[in-house]
């Protein structure tokens, strides 16, 4: 099972943070887990190659876990980019949890 928590403040994604892996097929075959990893890991980079945010990261290969943070202060085009990046993440984890809700565990607090 891969659990996905997703938080936000006043209405914007300031915190994303998933782990595990899907169990959906054989490791290095998982399309679900691969899936997943893609949305989230196109975010990140979307974050700070594109908006260029200067975003916390943090990732185990090994345990399967990657989570980052927004930074507290962001200008207003910051905020923008980064909510666009971020809510489309969002919808496309969305649509995964709804195919496979028995691999996947999506929590938005």
């Amino acid at each position: 099972m891969t659990d996905i928590t997703i938080k936000r403040k006043n209405n914007s994604i300031v915190e994303v943070t998933a782990s595990g892996h899907t169990g959906y097929g054989e490791s290095g075959e998982d399309i679900v887990c691969a899936g997943v990893s893609t949305l989230i890991q196109s975010a990140l980079l979307g974050l700070l190659q594109v908006a260029q945010i200067n975003v916390k990261y943090t990732v185990d290969e090994e345990k399967g876990s990657l989570r980052f943070t927004l930074p507290q202060q962001l200008t207003a085009t910051e905020r923008h980019d980064a909510d666009v990046i971020l809510n489309t993440m969002l919808c496309g984890l969305q649509d995964f949890y709804t195919e496979y809700s028995d691999y996947i565990n999506l929590e938005v607090i």
